[in-house]
C-alpha cells in the first residue's frame, strides 16, 4: 500500500523527490515514471520490509508524534524552506502563532552571559514570547531554562534523533519542555547535522538572538540562515578582543540589532512588555546600579572613583545588587543584567 512515510525513508530521496513524488497517487509504478526504477526499486524494498511500520510504532513508544511535509499540520515557516525537513519528530507541541524568538550562542558562555540570557528569556516569556533553542549546552540551555521560569514555551531542536539525544548533560531539561527532530530514529549525533538543526531555529523564529559567539560559532550559521529568510537578527555586544564576542560584535557590524537588554529585544519583536512594579533602589545602590548602566562593565575601583563613593562601600553595595538579581560579575568586573 502507498505510503509518503516510507517513501521519505527511502535511501536518495530527499525533499526535493519527495515533493515531485507527492504529486502522484504514490504507486510504485508512478514513483517509477517520476523517480526512476531505481528510486522505485528502493521505494518497494522499503514497503516490504515494513520501515515505516516499524518507525511509527517506535515513534509511538517514545511518546513522539510525526508530521510529515506532505500533512496539513506541518509548519508552513518549515515547508518553504528550499530543503525543508520531509518528517518531523515532536514530543509536546509546535511553536505557538505569538511571537517566536530564536535565542543561540556559545556552549562555552562566560557567567554574565549565561545568566543574562536566562534573564532575558524569562522576561520574554513572561512578555508571552516563545523562546527556541538548540538544547545545546551554554546559551542555549539558559535560554530554555529562562522560558521554563517564565512560564512560557519554549522548544528545542535537535541535531540527532530523539532517540540519540545530545547533549545528554541536557536529557533532564528536554522531559520538561517541547523537543523536535527531523532525523529518522537511530540517527547519531553527527557535526554536519548541526547546521541543518540551525535552519529549523531560524525558520520557526521571527527573530534570532546570538548571545556570546566567537568569529567561527555555529550561531552564525543560525544568523545566516535568518537573515536569508527575512528574520531580524539581533545580537548582544562584547568585549573588542573578547574571542567569545567577536562573532557578535561583526554581526552588529554587518547591521545585526544591537540589544542591551529585554526591552530592546521586545522592541524589535513588536512586542509590549508587560506591566510589573519595578524595584526601587535609593541612595548609593541607585547611584552604583546608574553608573554601572552608563559604563556597561566596570572594576568596583572604576565605579569608586566615577560615583565618589569609598572603595569598601561600593564593594558592599555591588554584593546587595548582585543579591537582588541586578548585576553579575566576571572576574573581578561587574556588569548590569
Amino acid at each position: 500500500m502507498p505510503d509518503p512515510l516510507a517513501l521519505a525513508l527511502t535511501p536518495q530521496i530527499g525533499p526535493s523527490r519527495l515533493q515531485q513524488a507527492l504529486s502522484t497517487d504514490l504507486s510504485i509504478e508512478a514513483v517509477s515514471e517520476v523517480l526512476g526504477k531505481e528510486i522505485a526499486a528502493a521505494y518497494t524494498q522499503t514497503l516490504k520490509e515494513g520501515l515505516a511500520e516499524k518507525e511509527r510504532e517506535q515513534a509511538a513508544k517514545l511518546g513522539l508524534r510525526l508530521i510529515g511535509l506532505w500533512e496539513d499540520g506541518y509548519p508552513e515557516g518549515l515547508r518553504h524552506l528550499d530543503s525543508p525537513p520531509m518528517v518531523l519528530y515532536l514530543k509536546g507541541e509546535l511553536p505557538p502563532s505569538k511571537p517566536n524568538i530564536g535565542i543561540v550562542g556559545t556552549r562555552k558562555a562566560s557567567p554574565w552571559a549565561i545568566a543574562w540570557t536566562h534573564k532575558v528569556a524569562r522576561e520574554l516569556a513572561e512578555a508571552g514570547v516563545g523562546i527556541i533553542s538548540g538544547l545545546a549546552l551554554g546559551i542555549d540551555a539558559a535560554s530554555h531554562q529562562g522560558a521554563l521560569e517564565g512560564g512560557g514555551y519554549t522548544l528545542g531542536v535537535l541535531g540527532s534523533a530523539m532517540d540519540r539525544f545530545y547533549p545528554p548533560q541536557n536529557r533532564a531539561l528536554a522531559e520538561k519542555m517541547h523537543v523536535l527532530s527531523e532525523f529518522p530514529l537511530g540517527t547519531p549525533p553527527q557535526a554536519g547535522l548541526f547546521p541543518r538543526r540551525n535552519r529549523i531555529v531560524a525558520a520557526l523564529s521571527k527573530a534570532v538572538l546570538v548571545v556570546e559567539a566567537g568569529e567561527k560559532s555555529g550561531s552564525l550559521i543560525t544568523a545566516r540562515f535568518a537573515a536569508e529568510l527575512g528574520r531580524d537578527v539581533l545580537a548582544v555586544p562584547g568585549r573588542p578582543g573578547d574571542a567569545f564576542s567577536l562573532g557578535c560584535n561583526r554581526l552588529i557590524q554587518d547591521g545585526a540589532g544591537l540589544v542591551m537588554n529585554t526591552g530592546d529585544v521586545l522592541n524589535a519583536l513588536g512586542v509590549r512588555a508587560p506591566q510589573k512594579q519595578s524595584l526601587q533602589l535609593a541612595g548609593p545602590e541607585a547611584q552604583v546600579y546608574r553608573t554601572l548602566l552608563e559604563l556597561s562593565e566596570a572594576l568596583p575601583d572604576d565605579l569608586a572613583q566615577t560615583t565618589g563613593l569609598p572603595a569598601h562601600e561600593t564593594l558592599s553595595v555591588l554584593m546587595l545588587l548582585e543579591l537582588k538579581g541586578l548585576v553579575q560579575s566576571s572576574a573581578g568586573r561587574y556588569r548590569p543584567i
